[in-house]
């Protein structure tokens, strides 16, 4: 069994910093908590600077008896989800600075982000569910962090609807388990062709049923955009955001390795969810008003086009590294957008977005290159992500699919232009009240956001080339 904990720094950072933040933030002063908050944004650099090392020495392995994989899917993940993790930091300092719960709030982040980098590496099925249950706990009291009624209700529909998925995903975990007579995917891999037909079907349905609710893809999307309204819009920003990027990595992680043998033909199924999703997401974004819905419904369309990449898994060499950019390149727009929203809190609907333009020339700056960006407009990262991505899919037989991507690309650009058109209006313009900033922390993070958007798109080569690398078994 190897035992290295050098291998998990990224992990025990956050884990470690949340437990001593909570000491911590307990004998501090409420005006002084903000050092918790220096403390997260501390071991999420320590954690990319530990990852850097793994790039720079490639010292790829399994720990704990194959349990968890450092290879270029989890150090990629990390990547992703580390910086995401400092831009919600940033975004979330006005928000919450002189709160009586600061510190609780720091700490369930830190354990959230904990739970998601866990998602990305987990190569067994205990593993996987454990790493679920810290992605969603803590998710669900930030939820209701502002302890209101909108926030009191997201809080109880995400928590009811992560039971439920939670318990199916644990019962296919028992049926994968008495089909392979194994949790480690390596074993699964070789016991599962000889298996029953039925109880992998039934168990593959079940673990992929807890995935697609952390990703909120369809038929598990329901609580993405009552939560998304209800919980304060840095959480929101999070819970469209990191959640996804653990769920996607394994579920990819889960299909290759696992499941590339068996007969189940879950490339289809997969092919199927992924267009429910899209269509769906950008069918119920046309005629959205409130800002914070119609980004909800934009990320259950993106999630579509990510779950073409666990399509094709296992077909084509082009399926990780497409899955892995486009995550990469979606977290920083759609980061960028809620970032936006955050800056603006009086600005709830498209038409409070009127005039921006003259009053808040940065930030409408930064929403035009993150909605564009969300469309796949050049230079952004999204554009290369979905080109990748679409290459993959043509590559891996499933050319229509691909088809119907390009036009729900064409029809999302519909309702984001409605955000936009308003925002360069030069009369009738939205109350002056309606554009005061909440403060620069999170017009920075949009900024920093909107800036890695543009840098994946031109430099996108630098993040194609290391993510590349095969899985480890």
């Amino acid at each position: 069994m190897n035992e290295n904990l050098t291998a998990l720094i990224p992990e025990l950072a956050l884990l470690g910093a949340a437990v001593v933040g909570l000491l911590t933030g307990s004998w501090l002063p409420r005006r002084r908590q903000w050092a918790v908050a220096v403390l997260a944004a501390a071991a999420c650099v320590a954690g990319l600077v530990a990852t850097a090392v793994t790039m720079a020495t490639d010292r790829e392995q399994t720990v704990f008896s194959h349990a968890f994989a450092v290879d270029t899917a989890t150090v990629m993940g990390r990547l992703v989800v580390l910086t995401a993790l400092l831009l919600i930091i940033a975004m979330s300092v006005e928000t919450v600075r002189g709160h009586k719960r600061e510190t609780e709030y720091w700490v369930l982040l830190l354990l959230a982000g904990a739970g998601a980098l866990v998602l990305t590496g987990a190569n067994d099925l205990l593993m996987l569910f454990a790493a679920y249950l810290l992605a969603s706990v803590p998710a669900y009291a930030l939820a209701g962090f502002a302890k209101d009624a909108r926030g009191t209700e997201a809080a109880l529909k995400y928590y009811l609807m992560g039971a439920l998925f939670g318990t199916t995903m644990l019962a296919g975990t028992a049926v994968l388990y008495g089909a392979g007579h194994a949790t480690l995917y390596r074993e699964l891999n070789s016991s599962l062709p000889t298996a029953s037909y039925g109880l992998v079907a039934v168990g593959l349905l079940g673990v992929l049923a807890g995935l697609l609710f952390k990703a909120g893809a369809v038929p598990a999307h329901f609580w993405v955009p009552d939560v998304t309204d209800g919980a304060p819009a840095p959480v929101a920003a999070y819970v469209t955001t990191l959640p996804k990027i653990g769920a996607l990595i394994a579920g990819f992680r889960l299909l290759q390795q696992a499941l590339s043998t068996s007969d189940v033909n879950w490339p289809l199924l997969l092919a199927i969810l992924a267009a429910a999703t899209m269509t769906l997401g950008n069918l119920a974004a046309f005629f959205q008003t409130s800002v914070k819905r119609l980004l909800a419904y934009s990320t259950i369309s993106q999630v579509g086009y990510l779950l073409m990449a666990l399509a094709v898994a296992g077909r084509t060499e082009l399926a990780q590294r497409s899955l892995l950019f486009y995550l990469a390149a979606y977290a920083a727009t759609n980061l960028a957008a809620f970032a936006v929203v955050t800056g603006l809190p009086r600005a709830r609907t498209l038409d409070d977005y009127r005039g921006l333009a003259r009053r808040r020339p940065v930030l409408a700056a930064v929403l035009v290159v993150s909605l564009f960006g969300l469309v796949g407009t050049p230079p952004t990262g999204v554009f290369l992500g979905k080109l990748e991505i679409f290459s993959a899919t043509i590559d891996g037989g499933y050319t229509w699919l691909a088809a119907l991507a390009v036009a729900n690309t064409v029809a999302s650009l519909f309702y984001y232009l409605r955000w936009l058109v308003p925002v360069f209006a030069t009369t009738d313009s939205a109350p002056a009240t309606a554009h005061t900033a909440l403060g620069r922390w999170a017009a920075a993070a949009a900024s920093a956001a909107a800036a890695l958007s543009l840098v994946l798109g031109i430099a996108g080569q630098t993040v194609l080339t290391p993510a590349t690398g095969a899985l480890l078994p």
